[in-house]
């Protein structure tokens, strides 16, 4: 009995959850599955205890607690035993499903698997250095001035309207906000109701294309590109063609090409500043051949311009929102890269009609976003805050960008290429001399650094090549030392 119920019966000293519970619920569970049997003996308090390795006053309180459920019964001078009639119900087998926390491990109903293509978040080994695929540095985050607005707001006599519902196209304040900051920083005019606030880029990715798209609709998508935007197109029944994207951005004669073929292109998704992967910008060129396509053919142009702010070169190009006279674009942007990842919150510029039916699908998913850190946001936009704290951090990550690019000059050249991006927060390099990225991210994580295998750029895997993105702006100058040092060291080891 002793060994049946250890078997099962398993103490978390981690959760706040008093052990006599633990205990209690999970005999309860055992005489449900049917393996305490009705009138069977309970293991004696002594014995129990030193075997679960708890006090004996632990176990008394967990059979005190089952006797005061009516699902054991205590006869004198011979213990306590389950209950001749459980009070719930009857027992059932144990499910060869069911996993160790006692949820079942699949449903008994059928779910159709939809979602196929998306990588598992592989974590980083604990104590490494990460070159992630690039990401702003949380430690110059302007935390304490957004929680000074946030206390601010929360202190306010009239907080209390913020804490109920809402607009769904997201605080009105932060809408006029962020119209006249679009307009001062990128030519963009837009009134606070041509906007929609969401948590991040991908949601508004992804509001879209359940909005524009149908089953065998034609999405076309540069290759390599972002994994995270192709996976949302294919889920909402779409399929992708792909055009290739050189130094210049995606190619538009390829896009044309594939227009001319496809009868049901239904979108066009381009990331013009720093493209994801391989940072280049969209030339001013194909930008105005996009647009004339965009009217020519019909189709929407998803423009994801998520880390717009951050150019280190020149002043950035206008994006293509700003020049587009016939309704085509959806422009998308995003605070998290502004501030921090963890801190969801995007936007959309869309044409009314398009605006309206997002903001009701949105309203389906998530009501709302979160009033008092929209508010809050609002009034570091009105103060200059965030216009500040993005010219101190462009500077920053300009510095470390030149300081990464400089160490792989003169520690890897010659087993690698690539160019100096003029903006965001990664470095595009390809290897050189046959070098495998999967062996170099093997290597390099058992000596301490995680970097991308470079699995996931190409959607054509025939496409492929041995690229990998290394995030600098998340790292200071000492850290970007020793990552290209351990990365040196990965690629020295597979000769």
């Amino acid at each position: 009995m002793i060994k049946l119920v250890l078997q099962y019966l398993k103490i978390d000293r981690s959760v706040q959850f008093p052990i006599y519970l633990q205990v209690a619920n999970g005999l309860i569970d055992l005489m449900r599955r049917g393996i305490l049997k009705p009138g069977g003996a309970l293991p004696p308090t002594r014995i129990l205890a030193k075997t679960l390795e708890i006090h004996r006053k632990t176990v008394i309180a967990a059979y005190q607690e089952l006797y005061a459920q009516s699902y054991t019964d205590i006869l004198k001078n011979r213990g306590m035993f389950v209950s001749a009639v459980l009070p719930d119900i009857a027992p059932r087998p144990v499910h060869k499903g069911t996993g160790p926390s006692g949820v079942n491990k699949e449903t008994l109903f059928p779910v159709k698997r939809k979602i196929t293509n998306i990588a598992p978040f592989l974590p980083a080994k604990q104590g490494n250095l990460i070159f992630n695929d690039g990401f702003p540095d949380t430690r110059i985050a302007p935390l304490e001035l957004l929680a000074r607005e946030y206390r601010r707001i929360a202190s306010y006599h009239f907080t209390d309207r913020f804490l109920m519902y809402g607009p769904e196209q997201g605080s009105e304040n932060l809408r006029r906000e962020l119209a006249s900051f679009l307009y001062e920083t990128r030519g963009l005019r837009a009134a606070p109701e041509d906007i929609l606030i969401t948590r991040g880029a991908q949601m508004a990715i992804f509001l879209t294309a359940q909005i524009l798209l149908s089953a065998g609709d034609v999405v076309i998508v540069g290759d390599p590109g972002y994994s995270g935007a192709n996976e949302i197109f294919l889920e909402a029944g779409a399929k992708l063609a792909l055009a290739p994207v050189d130094d210049h951005g995606i190619d538009i004669n390829s896009i044309e090409d594939i227009c001319k073929k496809e009868k049901k292109v239904r979108i066009v998704y381009v990331i013009p500043h720093h493209h994801t992967p391989t940072t280049v910008t969209l030339s001013p060129e194909r930008r105005m051949r996009l647009l004339e396509l965009a009217r020519k053919y019909k189709f929407a142009v998803i423009e994801d311009d998520y880390d717009f702010d951050f150019h280190y070169a020149s002043s950035p190009i206008m994006p293509l929102a700003s020049a587009d006279d016939y309704g085509s674009v959806i422009y998308i942007g995003s605070f998290c890269k502004t501030i921090a990842p963890g801190i969801r919150m995007g936007f959309m510029v869309a044409p009314k009609n398009l605006l309206q039916e997002a903001s009701l699908l949105r309203k389906l998913i998530d009501r709302q976003g979160e009033q008092l850190m929209e508010e809050a946001m609002a009034n570091l936009l009105a103060s200059g805050d965030i216009s500040r704290h993005l010219k101190k951090a462009n500077r920053l990550y300009k510095q470390r960008r030149d300081t990464l690019c400089n160490l792989l000059d003169e520690h890897l050249k010659g087993y690698m290429t690539f160019r100096v991006p003029d903006g965001g927060f990664a470095v595009w390099i390809t290897f050189m001399k046959g070098i495998d990225p999967m062996r170099v991210a093997e290597n390099a994580s058992e000596m301490g650094l995680t970097i991308s295998s470079g699995k996931d750029y190409y959607h054509d895997k025939t496409n492929w090549q041995p690229s990998i993105r290394l995030g600098f702006a998340s790292l200071n100058n000492e850290e970007l030392f020793e990552a290209v040092m351990l990365l040196k060291k990965a690629i020295f080891k597979l000769s």
